[in-house]
């Protein structure tokens, strides 16, 4: 197990201590569930009151928070605890499970495909025709890379993913548990008789950037024409649909069970909420926000807040609601 002492976490954060403790810091932990040996931290000032009551050996604080440490208790005051806290967070962070072979006897590579140095490959894994894996890429067991893929190097997916034929993965992207990459997008049409539904072919493919993060049981449908697109450093939270030819662009977020319709195109920095819904042929230009719960059925000018359903500006919004409480006491 790792442990650290204080000082030697300061080293890591370059903040500055407050107060001192002789207790080996053994791991991070919640303020109201940590105990002695823990470190915590606290970003806000309601959190303050729950310090005199933590078991923790040592907190990272806000430096502009007004704390006192307490006795064999101590302090460490940085710009952004938050940011800190994600660094003890990786200083303790346990080893990923371990490949005793590179490619393992059961998994399946085609013999066109072209594996780069240093990658793993996992049991009962599948690797398809003309397949490209760059160098460092780890394919954990029972992942499916169908035809005419690539991915970038040093990008990591976990068990259950599947990545359909033709897409274009991009370097040091993480996939979780059961993503589904490439899966056609939802498309029908009514018959001509009237009494049935025509599928529509989806012949597009997904591109996704360098430094992409996406969920378990999240899913990224391929194009009907030309590509699904997800720029660079987007974060896709669990259980998120993206459908077919998306347009995101950089540093988006989208959090869980939060959903895009088809053509939908965000622009760089976007954030959406959980369980927030967006409706097909709409733009949310840079910058803008999306409330939790939110349905987005129009475009949204740059660096809006939006929120409620029908989404509106989130200041008309909150008036809306205070009135109707307003209403509703009468």
């Amino acid at each position: 197990m790792k442990s650290f002492t204080i000082a030697e976490i300061n080293t890591l954060l370059g903040g500055e201590i407050v107060g001192s403790t002789t207790q080996t810091i053994t791991g991070p932990e919640e303020l109201q569930k940590a105990q002695v040996g823990h470190i915590t931290f606290i970003g806000s000032s309601k959190y303050i009151s729950r310090w005199k009551d933590s078991k923790a050996s040592a907190a990272i604080v806000n430096a502009n928070l007004e704390v006192e440490p307490g006795e064999n208790r101590a302090l460490i005051k940085v710009k952004n605890a938050d940011l800190a806290m994600a660094k003890v967070l990786e200083a303790f962070e346990p080893k990923t499970p371990v490949f005793e072979m590179a490619i393992h006897p059961t998994a399946v590579v085609h013999e066109t495909a072209k594996i780069g140095a240093n990658c793993k490959i996992g049991a009962n894994s599948y690797v398809g025709k003309n397949v490209v894996l760059g160098d460092g890429v780890i394919l954990y067991p029972n992942v499916t890379i169908l035809d005419d893929t690539s991915i970038g190097k040093g990008s990591i997916i976990w068990s259950g993913t599947v990545i359909r034929e033709r897409c274009e993965i991009g370097q040091a992207c993480i996939f979780h548990n059961n993503v589904s990459i490439g899966a056609d997008g939802f498309g029908y049409r009514p018959s001509d008789d009237g009494r049935g539904l025509v599928k529509i072919p989806q012949i597009g493919t997904v591109i996704i950037g360098n430094d992409v993060e996406i969920g378990a049981n999240s899913c990224v449908d391929r194009g009907k024409f030309s590509a699904t697109i997800i720029g660079d450093n987007c974060k896709i939270d669990n259980q998120v649909q993206i459908a077919h030819n998306c347009i995101m662009g950089r540093s988006c977020i989208m959090a869980g069970h939060s959903g895009l319709a088809g053509s939908v195109t965000l622009g760089d920095g976007v954030i959406i909420g959980g369980s927030a819904s967006i409706k097909d042929h709409t733009t949310l230009h840079s910058g803008v926000t999306v409330g939790a719960g939110s349905g987005v059925v129009g475009d949204v000018a740059a660096g809006k807040t939006v929120l409620g359903y029908p989404a509106q500006e989130s200041r008309e919004m909150l008036k809306q609601w205070v009135m109707m409480r307003k209403l509703a006491k009468q």
